[in-house]
């Protein structure tokens, strides 16, 4: 599984163009977002590297996921 924050997240709009950006690489990939917090888990078959590649061509640049409080 991949996990990603995306700064750019903020309405419907920006969750279904992530999921169709990485859906075109993988089609079976399961994309769940958690829009408050802009935080995005990726169930893919794909590489890592074209996951980032595809959503930053979408417009969405990721960075790794900060760690959890208290950890």
């Amino acid at each position: 599984m991949l996990e990603y924050d995306i700064a750019k997240l903020s309405c419907g709009h920006c969750v279904r163009a992530v999921t169709e950006a990485v859906q075109e690489l993988d089609p079976a990939a399961r994309v769940s977002v958690d829009l408050p917090s802009k935080h995005v888990r990726i169930e893919t078959q794909a590489e890592a590297a074209r996951v980032v590649a595809a959503l930053v061509e979408a417009g969405y640049p990721p960075s790794a996921p900060s760690a959890p409080s208290g950890a």
